[in-house]
């Protein structure tokens, strides 16, 4: 799908990226669409720090919430979306703005992934049931349809064991050959791609008062609320940021305090790994250094001007 323009923003958790998104899309008339892997899901709007409804409503926003936390939603489907979002926003006349700190979903839509058919959903139910009932045996059954993918994928790993099984079954091929094919981009244009890269100070002081405002703003009402559903604990949403010690302080196993010291830690490691990602695997993209949200904002609307789309 050939597009006009767009601007791909990336950065890890709580650098800042939502909020020049808006800023943004204010400025040139765009539209938000996200590209976070835990903010697809409806059911943790603050521990995901997901938009509020204020800023919805200043700005169009797309791809938050749309999805159950009973469902799995992997790069290929969200980039299959995205495509989608992407050419009904310039259809509208307006530019398509994503953002979000998930770098494989950004891979995904601007590279590719490997063109690998649509599983039945009645062949899925029934992979994902026969996983679920062999347990710690579900591994031996991907060695029998993909010996290869079975040696990348962990014991513990449910979802990407039920993965290989499921497409084996559905297209007579291992995912593991599919993979091997050259990847099919959903999207090309003239885009402007940036990552955030904030000084780790500064960045961890940003995740720790997050995560605690997180708390105050009704993190534990919603993560009460997701036990009582009594999901898969191998379902994406399951693993949010911060989600299993709030879970373990509302068991009373641990106080309120140690799970946010836990969850706060959580938070950093998870930005430590993006940092990593964004640097190794994204290195055509505009690199933006900086020691605060100040200088930040000032070198992002920078390259802005410089791409020519202020005011636009």
């Amino acid at each position: 799908m050939k597009l006009k323009t767009a601007v791909l923003i990336a950065g890890p958790t709580a650098s800042g990226k939502s909020a020049l998104a808006m800023k943004l899309a204010e400025q040139v008339g765009g539209e938000i669409v996200n590209a976070d892997s835990m903010q697809v899901y409806r059911e943790l709007r603050v521990l995901t720090a997901r938009p509020g409804e204020a800023d919805e409503v200043r700005v169009p926003h797309h791809l938050y919430g749309f999805m159950s936390a009973a469902e799995a939603c992997s790069a290929g489907i969200w980039a299959a979306h995205a495509a989608r979002a992407m050419q009904e926003i310039e259809a509208r006349g307006r530019v398509p703005i994503l953002v979000g700190g998930t770098g494989l979903y950004f891979r995904a839509l601007v590279d590719g992934l490997s063109p690998i058919p649509d599983v039945p959903a009645e062949i899925t139910a029934a992979v994902r049931a026969e996983v679920a009932q062999a347990g710690p045996g579900a591994h031996k059954l991907l060695q029998a349809a993909d010996p290869k993918l079975a040696e990348a994928i962990a014991p513990s790993d449910k979802q990407r064991i039920a993965r290989g099984i499921e497409v084996k079954r559905a297209t007579g091929k291992p995912l593991s050959a599919w993979q091997a094919l050259p990847p099919e981009p959903l999207v090309a244009g003239d885009f402007l791609k940036a990552v955030l890269v904030p000084s780790r100070d500064f960045l961890y002081r940003r995740i720790d008062f997050r995560f605690r405002h997180m708390v105050r703003e009704g993190a534990l009402d919603e993560v009460e609320a997701l036990m009582a559903l009594d999901l898969d604990p191998s379902l994406p949403l399951m693993k949010a940021l911060g989600l299993r010690p709030l879970m373990a302080h509302l068991r009373g196993e641990i106080s309120l305090e140690e799970a946010v010291l836990l969850g706060q830690a959580e938070s950093r490691r998870y930005a430590k790994r993006q940092e990593t990602w964004f640097r190794t695997q994204m290195i055509s993209w505009n690199r933006l250094i900086a020691q605060d949200l100040e200088s930040l904002e000032a070198s992002f609307f920078s390259l802005i001007d410089d791409f020519g789309l202020t005011g636009a």
